[in-house]
């Protein structure tokens, strides 16, 4: 177990997914074995992260846990899994947010519960894969692959209009990745490897005008996961439509998934073509920023602020991630982490008030403090932590971005500040309407307060969130050592032009 804990943890949703397809599905399957099953099995795979990070080294830069066999023979394309602590803080962040999406179903989902569970277990076996692979065709199945069960999650547990959300969202990703799939192609045929540690050191050899334009066409993938402005049009309609389980796993988990290209594949591979185009990244995400959180403002439905939201806070993410120095990078994976748990905290804390009222408009609500008063404190918390209130998660990611992109660029940095005025404005606006004011209307009277099983769901959301907020060094002795090495090769392949940035920063 200890030499294969990435395969276990990759492959054993699946066999959960197995288990309830043979068992389970069908008119006369048992929804709540079905259940009971795809909670045991995230939780389990929830455990064995735990093991692994337990086996980690976060003194040491290289991929660890590393795992390799042959694939497709004389071709260069194996079977070749590893992380570092990049990828294991993501990993942990999928494998906690699982199981916690299977009880947030629980009851809200009564129609084809076994489809509902299987899709959600081979979505999460297709995010850890994304996060393990260092194989380039390997890392490209598993980046796809997600998009089938979460294609049939919103199109089929969605809301009214689901069928328009869930081909947007596919069309919308898929569309990008087929640039992506060319470049990763033109990468196989020029170095004859698919190795991804290698091609970290061969790719950054290729002359600049190449690296632009397979620059370009990752971007056109990871952009759109993200995602950023303008490709960001599909996530509101997703989150929308999507179950509450589904909108807090796009949120926690696969909108980083487009972050995390950009540090494995744009930084390392193509860091000259990064660099050339740092300013361009700058100038997107400051109209993310500015811009998403003033729609936010004009929304009327909860959980559209909430998707545009994330937009605004994915823009801290890559600003920080192009700011080339320890402070943005740290910034922007701590962001990474800290918006997962606080945006899928705050899409369950919509869905708490759908299952009761069964309407996402804020001017229905009112008063609700009065009849749910744990509810309004849990939503309390996370409405600060989005507003990145100091002794929040949120806090920790948003400064370190923008002293990180302050040093590199000062106008950039002085747009995004902006970002937190108006994440102020209107989250604060959303919680005066839903939580304060008087009790008028008679259904918010009968409404009863959280459940023991929604207390456990936001329990350790709450608890990570304020401990990572107090004491966020557990989570950045993960970051220094893959950060500080990124940051060396940086500088190695870019004449110094990257090292005299970090230089200014440090």
């Amino acid at each position: 177990m200890e030499t294969h804990l990435l395969s276990i943890m990759i492959f054993l949703p699946i066999f959960g997914a197995v288990a309830i397809a043979i068992f389970n599905s069908g008119p006369n399957g048992s929804a709540s074995n079905a259940r009971n099953t795809a909670f045991l099995t995230t939780l389990a795979t929830f455990i064995i992260s735990l093991i692994a990070w337990g086996r980690f080294d976060a003194t040491d830069a290289s991929f660890q846990l590393t795992e390799s066999a042959e694939w497709f023979a004389g071709y260069g394309i194996n079977y070749h899994l590893g992380i570092d602590g990049i990828s294991l803080s993501l990993i942990l962040l999928t494998t906690l947010l699982m199981p916690i999406c299977i009880l947030c179903s629980w009851e809200s989902v009564k129609q084809r519960v076994a489809e509902y569970m299987i899709a959600f277990l081979l979505l999460e076996s297709f995010v850890i894969g994304v996060f393990c692979a260092l194989d380039l065709m390997l890392f490209y199945i598993f980046f796809e692959g997600m998009l089938i069960p979460m294609f049939l999650i919103i199109g089929i547990w969605g809301g009214t209009n689901r069928v328009y959300a869930s081909y947007k969202f596919f069309l919308y990703t898929l569309a990008g990745s087929v640039l992506l799939l060319a470049a990763m192609l033109y990468l196989y045929f020029t170095f004859e490897t698919t190795y991804i540690p290698d091609l970290m050191n061969l790719a950054p050899q290729l002359p600049g005008d190449v690296q632009m334009w397979l620059w370009l066409a990752m971007f056109a993938s990871f952009a759109v996961k993200v995602p950023m402005w303008p490709v960001h049009t599909w996530l509101p309609d997703a989150h929308v439509q999507a179950p509450t389980a589904g909108s807090v796993i796009l949120a926690g988990v696969l909108l980083k998934m487009g972050a995390y290209g950009f540090i494995r594949f744009s930084l390392p591979m193509l860091p000259f073509a990064s660099y050339a185009l740092a300013d361009f990244i700058f100038f997107l995400s400051c109209v993310a920023v500015v811009y998403t959180s003033l729609v936010a403002l004009m929304q009327e439905d909860m959980k559209k602020l909430i998707a545009y939201s994330s937009v605004a806070h994915m823009g801290f993410v890559t600003l920080g991630i192009f700011a080339f120095n320890a402070q943005g990078l740290e910034g922007a994976i701590v962001q990474m982490i800290s918006h997962g748990l606080v945006s899928g905290a705050l899409f369950l804390c919509v869905g708490v008030v759908y299952d009761r009222l069964h309407t996402r408009d804020i001017e229905r609500y009112g008063g609700v403090a009065h009849v749910m008063p744990h509810y309004a404190a849990v939503f309390m918390v996370f409405t600060m932590a989005s507003v990145g209130l100091p002794a929040t998660s949120g806090f920790i990611g948003e400064m370190l971005v923008l002293v990180g992109t302050y040093q590199v660029s000062q106008w950039a940095a002085l747009f995004a500040s902006t970002g937190l005025i108006l994440g102020a404005a209107y989250m604060l606006w959303l919680y005066r309407r839903i939580c304060f004011g008087e009790l008028v209307r008679s259904e918010i009277k009968k409404m009863p307060d959280l459940s023991w099983r929604e207390i456990a769901i936001f329990a350790p959301l709450v608890i990570l969130t304020i401990w990572l907020g107090v004491n966020p060094a557990p989570l950045l002795d993960l970051l220094h050592a893959p950060v500080e090495h990124l940051l060396e090769h940086l500088y190695a392949h870019t004449g110094g032009q990257i090292g005299a940035l970090r230089g200014e920063a440090l």
